[in-house]
């Protein structure tokens, strides 16, 4: 700690100069040009725009923005350097400043590279720029001597548990071997997801739980192995595993059955992505909570409906509650449309035209072909019902219903068919007494 603290004293004292300060001046004013402009890049609408495309062009372009502020500032402080060396001024800080930029230019860009070859839900997407600049910072002390003197000062600082000594350095190089582990089981996992959806002879179902198991497998293998690397013996995480055995089976109970669940739906095939489900529970062509399956995750379903809101269902609940399959094995589904005729209407008619109300239209099946049926007879009217299929109910339930409805009602109003509305009459009869005069009026109760 003493040898750190005495270099840090000295480059201070270097730095107390004045050509030395006109220089660190010049790199502050570059670096906050360099992150105005950056994000100025990062927040305009079609860098947003490009962050939700898909393909190599939008990644490419997304890596460019990501690096907008470092090649900002490796360009200003060539450009610094430039100027200091015609004017013949000392430039030995710019000139480290130079190599410390184009130092974390680099590592930046390989961080984002890394991020997109494992994939949009990286363990690292998010944390970037703070991986980027705890590497650059290991780097950056290597590069001038000093990473010996920072590693001997932080493994000064620690306690005495026992027989096993805990300093801040070997936390510090434990984190940094599982997340180098766990990185390199992402990018592994991903590639055998890659190559599992590759193979289409295999059921999709069954290729998600493949890669899904093989993702938990990798992760759990790379923390274990980091751990080892990192010097920790594994037997003293004996007690630690049985605590998190208790915590699965008691506060971890509701995460660990979706997880079981989530292995079961992708296993007997019943929920697949692009399949259209209905959570609403109840049977008929209800169109409650309609949607379409888009991911099936670990813990969770993403089901989309058509107002383009994403839904997180968890597995649990697809598996101990009733769930409408309109994709299962047949997708023909058949709607029904009740209405009310007037008495004074020809039923007859009204049944032909509701049958006339269905044809032409392009999702409305001829085999099997619709019926009418004439189901009961109301309080205000005939009780009618029409029936169809359509073999398409992905792309919407309630707009066929719509349309038919709505020729439904032209072809009634063009032939004289009236839909009653319901109407309720009171009749108040007063009636006399034996004497043949009005009962008295009730009067008040004082």
């Amino acid at each position: 700690m003493r040898e750190l603290l005495e270099k840090i004293a000295a480059q201070i004292e270097s730095l107390l100069t004045g050509a030395s300060l006109f220089q660190l001046a010049a790199i502050a004013v570059v670096i906050g040009l360099s992150i105005w402009v950056g994000r100025l890049i990062r927040d305009s609408q079609q860098a947003k725009a490009i962050s939700v495309q898909q393909g190599f062009r939008s990644r490419l372009a997304e890596g460019l923005i990501i690096v907008s502020p470092h090649s900002m500032a490796l360009i200003l402080t060539a450009a610094l350097v430039g100027f200091l060396q015609l004017a013949k001024l000392n430039n030995n800080l710019v000139s480290v400043a130079l190599t410390l930029v184009a130092l974390l230019f680099v590592i930046r860009l390989a961080v984002y590279i890394l991020r997109v070859s494992v994939g949009e839900h990286a363990p690292i997407k998010g944390w970037g720029t703070t991986i980027s600049l705890i590497v650059w910072a290991a780097l950056a002390l290597h590069a001038f001597g000093w990473l010996d003197a920072v590693v001997g000062a932080l493994d000064s600082i620690g306690i005495k548990a026992g027989s096993t000594r805990i300093s801040v350095w070997s936390v510090v190089k434990l984190l940094i071997t599982v997340t180098a582990f766990v990185l390199v089981a992402a990018w592994l996992a991903r590639w055998v997801e890659q190559r599992l959806m590759m193979m289409n002879s295999v059921a999709i179902n069954m290729r998600i739980g493949l890669s899904k198991f093989v993702q938990a497998f990798l992760v759990g293998l790379s923390i274990l192995l980091g751990l080892n690397a990192a010097g920790l013996d594994l037997t003293t995480l004996t007690v630690l595993t049985g605590a998190i055995g208790i915590g699965l089976g008691f506060g971890l109970q509701a995460i660990a059955s979706n997880f079981v669940s989530g292995f079961v739906l992708l296993m007997d095939r019943s929920i697949k992505p692009g399949d259209v489900i209905s959570l609403s529970g109840s049977t008929g062509t209800t169109s409650d909570n309609f949607g379409w399956v888009q991911e099936l995750r670990g813990r969770y379903v993403v089901l989309r409906d058509r107002d383009g809101v994403e839904t997180l269902v968890p597995n649990q609940h697809l598996i101990t509650n009733p769930v409408i399959n309109w994709s299962y094995a047949d997708p023909r589904v058949r709607l029904r449309l009740p209405i009310r005729v007037s008495y004074r209407c020809d039923p007859e008619l009204a049944l032909r035209l509701l049958i006339e109300a269905t044809q032409g239209h392009a999702r409305v099946l001829a085999d099997p072909e619709p019926v009418s049926r004439l189901m009961g007879f109301g309080d205000s009217g005939f009780e009618l019902e029409l029936r169809f299929w359509i073999s398409d109910p992905q792309e919407g339930v309630n707009n066929v219903r719509s349309d038919v409805n709505r020729s439904i009602w032209r072809l009634f109003n063009e032939n004289g068919i009236v839909i009653p509305v319901t109407q309720s009459e009171v009749s108040y009869r007063m009636q006399a007494n034996e004497q043949g005069t009005r009962p008295p009026e009730p009067r008040n109760p004082v």
